[in-house]
Parts: structure tokens; C-alpha cells; sequence
């Protein structure tokens, strides 16, 4: 009876154990800061990207008629472009199947020559800068709107609230870029900058050029940086009594920006490529399944999640995850993902890409007004 037990175990884990042999398994690599202060967005990005891979490992998945698993594998960038090409030549030389990623523009274009070299596909869910995808490489994808659809719309709205705008950015490749798409905008209107200023994306002090702008009386302070630098700048404005209407881009248009700068965030205005959540064809769903297991949705989680169900379903269709027959389905992509239909030009960008226009409203990010965009 002893022996008949130890035999059917046996038999029982060798079954398992081919099982588990015959299971592919295919690495996804995640880059996003997830220490600093942009931690909230990069981690907002991890786990969008960690539904979808649980998700779809759920269905049992298989790629040409045998059966996989996906696994995701996450790097911190720190928001640092010489660090964002370490972690890309990490992905690289240990065989990933493609990235996601990454948030910054600074960090995204410097990495992406590394994909590119090592023929890896990358995706990113947030990465707006126009350079990112305009570089040649047939490697290189984005999954919202780009600065130029951006700063049009910034550029736009400014206009309309006066003829007295100043802007300031980071000096980053996504502040500058957006920054340079907003003061085309304007002078396309007829309106010529009274200021431009610039910053880091590491000052907390913007006292000396507020001050500076405060004395060309202003209508509206455009600001291209993230929120870690948008929120101490709308609380020093208001510190110094300078009543222009606060504008930025998807940097500012973010839960912990109302946070860290509190009453100050008042009427503020932020873009965000992409339509608002709740009118996402799915967003709704994808809301709550994300709030269930990781919380409130800082903003790129949806992106990212689409950004990972894209680029299986093109491993789906191409039958295998290798990146050399995968990556022209990835071309090849038409669908409707949560944040609405999804197809790439040739540039690797988001075709109709969206951008809503939010204003700060009782301590709550309301929208205001979509342009353009598709959720067919």
C-alpha cells in the first residue's frame, strides 16, 4: 500500500513537473521611476501593467498552440535618462520579450536607441515628447497623444483666457518639448510669450521667477514639468498674490498635485492625452478592478494596462514572442482597449489621440472639454 502511494505521487508530480516544463515563459520588462517623487506615477504604471499580466495569465494563454505564462519584470528608472539606459540594456542582454515603458520622455528616448539596437519592441503608456517616436525606429510605440496634440491644446486654451502668458518648464525633454508645442501654439494665435522662463525638475523654489513674471502682470502661467514641481509653484503663487489662472499638461493633471499643493490647486487647468476615465469605453470596469487590488488610479494605469494587452494580443496573432515575428503585428494593431480604439501610424504614434482639458473644481479634477480622439 506504501509503495502504491509513493508510486502514484510520483507519477502525480511527474505529470506537474512536465507540465510546468512544457509552460513557456515569457518576460515582459516594466521601466518607471518607483523611488523619487515621480514614485506615485511609476508605480500608478506598475500596476496597470500588473492587472493586465494577471489577467491574462488567468485565461491560461497560448502563443501558436502552446501553452505560456507572462511575467513582468520591473526596473526603477528614477526618472534619469543615463539610469533609464542601464535598466534598457538590462532588458536587453537578459531576453525580454519587449518593454513597457518608460513615464519620462527623457527617460523613453534615450532608452528607446537601446531597444532598437537590441531589437526589443517597446511600448510606452505615457512618454509624449514628438522626438520619442519621430527617431526611424520601428521598435518604438506610444500608447497617448503626443506634445504636439498636447501643446496645441494648452496653447489654445491660454489664448483664450488672455494675451499676457508666461511659460516656464523644466528643461526636460517631455517640459521643453511640450513647452516649445505651447509657444508655437500661441504665436499661431497671434499671441507672443511674455515670458519664458526655465527651471529643473528637481527646484522646490520658484520664488525669483514668479517674482520676475508676477511684474508683467500676467493672465496665465503655463507650467510643462511634473506635479513634484507644479504643486510648491501654485502654492507660491498664490503666496505672492499673482491671480493668473495656473496652467500645465499631464505632469500637473494628477491626484497628488491637489494633494501636495491643497487650497492653491484652485481652478487650476491640466491636459491629459486620452479622454477622462469615466467616459473610457472601459473605464468604468477597469476602475474597479484596479481599485480592488491596488487602489486609486493616479493616472497612466490604464494606459499601461492597454499597453500590455496590446502587445500579447500581437504575440497572439503573430504565434510566437519572438520579438523579430511579433513586432509587425504590433504595427498592425487595430482595437478598442479601455481607454477607447487603439491603431499606431507609421511613426509608432496613437492615431485620434485625445486630450481632455480638466479644471481643478472643490479640491477635484473635473473635465472640462475632449479634443479629438476616438473610442470606436
Amino acid at each position: 500500500m506504501k509503495m502504491r502511494l509513493h508510486m502514484i505521487l510520483g507519477v502525480a508530480l511527474a505529470a506537474f513537473a512536465t507540465a510546468s516544463a512544457a509552460e513557456e515563459l515569457v518576460r515582459i520588462g516594466l521601466a518607471a521611476p518607483l523611488t523619487g517623487p515621480q514614485a506615485h506615477l511609476g508605480q500608478d504604471i506598475a500596476n496597470g501593467a500588473r492587472l493586465a499580466i494577471e489577467e491574462i495569465n488567468a485565461t491560461q494563454p497560448k502563443l501558436g498552440g502552446q501553452p505560456v505564462r507572462f511575467e513582468l519584470v520591473v526596473e526603477d528608472d528614477q526618472a534619469d535618462p543615463r539610469t533609464a539606459t542601464v535598466v534598457a540594456q538590462k532588458f536587453v542582454d537578459s531576453g525580454v520579450k519587449g518593454v513597457i515603458g518608460h513615464l519620462n520622455s527623457g527617460a523613453s528616448i534615450p532608452a528607446s536607441r537601446v531597444y532598437n539596437d537590441g531589437r526589443v519592441p517597446q511600448i510606452s503608456p505615457c512618454s509624449t515628447a514628438v522626438a520619442y517616436t519621430h527617431q526611424g525606429f520601428d521598435t518604438t510605440f506610444r500608447l497617448m497623444a503626443n506634445d504636439a496634440q498636447q501643446g496645441a491644446a494648452l496653447g489654445e486654451y491660454a489664448a483664450k483666457i488672455g494675451k499676457r502668458v508666461a511659460v516656464v518648464d523644466d528643461r526636460t525633454a517631455y517640459g521643453q518639448g511640450l513647452a516649445d508645442e505651447v509657444v508655437k501654439a500661441l504665436k499661431a494665435r497671434g499671441v507672443e510669450p511674455i515670458a519664458h522662463e526655465f527651471t529643473t525638475d528637481k527646484s522646490t523654489d520658484f520664488t525669483a521667477i514668479l517674482t520676475s513674471i508676477k511684474g508683467k502682470k500676467p493672465d496665465v502661467i503655463v507650467y510643462c514639468g511634473m506635479d513634484a514641481q507644479g504643486a510648491p509653484m501654485a502654492r507660491q503663487m498664490r503666496t505672492l498674490g499673482i491671480k493668473a489662472l495656473f496652467l500645465g499638461g499631464d505632469g500637473i493633471q494628477t491626484a497628488e498635485f491637489i494633494k501636495l499643493a491643497g487650497t492653491a490647486t484652485e481652478n487650476a487647468v491640466g491636459s491629459s492625452p486620452g479622454l477622462p476615465l469615466e467616459k473610457m469605453p472601459g473605464g468604468a470596469d477597469f476602475e474597479k478592478r484596479f481599485a480592488a487590488k491596488y487602489g486609486k488610479i493616479q493616472l497612466y494605469a490604464p494606459f499601461a494596462y492597454d499597453s500590455v494587452r496590446v502587445m500579447v494580443d500581437a504575440m497572439r496573432r503573430a504565434g510566437s514572442a519572438d520579438p523579430e515575428k511579433y513586432r509587425a503585428e504590433l504595427a498592425k494593431t487595430d482595437t478598442k482597449g479601455v481607454v477607447g480604439h487603439i491603431a499606431f501610424d507609421a511613426m509608432g504614434d496613437l492615431k485620434d489621440g485625445a486630450v481632455t482639458l480638466y479644471q481643478v473644481k472643490e479640491g477635484k479634477w473635473s473635465a472640462v472639454e475632449t479634443l479629438g480622439g476616438s473610442s470606436r
